[in-house]
């Protein structure tokens, strides 16, 4: 009997990445420090520094840990108060077979790829960067210079932001589910997720690199 190769999402929110990595033949368990009714696969509840399993037993381990420690563009909130996990992260990964660390723009990440939702044809831009511990690039430039893009982001749709940023807000929360192929996540949950279309396209090259167990 054929096995599909077993995923492990950690911090995985309402599961952005893990939807991804589904499409692209993996099964998943998704572990979050808190209650995700919206995450679409096995969940876990637990503190993804103090796992109750080895990670050893699963083919890829992602790992999105929280970013508000890298976000700089926004000192009024970001007042250093965030402790940066990335490092604890790759530490807790070290034995891993195959591993993704996921994170913002300014992380420190280590030879990180960077996708924008214009290499997958979304309605949004979204940078995030990637280290992976196997092959994996993206061989053409974004395009998200000039194109009409959404941003998913903020308390609610549309909000007391205004009109003056360079990318203007969703108005709904299906325009936001559109622009980021999700359609199962509410707004808070949207705006801390990435598009499962990453997640696939990363996914699909970890798959070319799994041995059989």
């Amino acid at each position: 009997m054929n096995h599909r190769p077993i995923a492990l999402d950690l911090f995985c929110g309402a599961g952005g990445a893990s939807m991804g990595l589904h499409r692209a033949g993996f099964d998943l368990i998704g572990v979050d420090s808190k209650p995700q009714p919206a995450y679409p696969f096995r969940f876990v509840q637990a503190d993804a520094l103090r796992l109750p399993f080895d990670l050893q037993r699963f083919d890829l381990v992602w790992a999105s840990p929280p970013c508000q420690a890298h976000v700089g563009f926004n000192a009024s909130w970001n007042d250093n108060s965030h402790v940066s996990l990335i490092a604890d992260v790759r530490k807790l990964l070290a034995a891993c077979p195959m591993t993704v660390i996921e994170n913002v723009i300014g992380a420190p990440l280590r030879n990180a790829m960077t996708l924008c939702g214009t290499h997958f044809g979304l309605g949004v831009r979204r940078h995030r960067l990637f280290e992976t511990s196997f092959g994996c690039c993206i061989w053409k430039k974004c395009s998200c210079r000039g194109k009409r893009l959404v941003g998913v982001y903020g308390e609610h749709p549309q909000g007391h932001f205004g009109d003056g940023y360079r990318i203007p807000r969703a108005r709904s929360i299906g325009e936001a589910r559109d622009a980021m192929g999700i359609d199962w996540m509410n707004w808070r949950e949207i705006t801390q997720a990435i598009p499962p279309a990453y997640a696939e396209y990363i996914g699909r090259a970890a798959m070319t690199s799994i041995k059989p167990r």
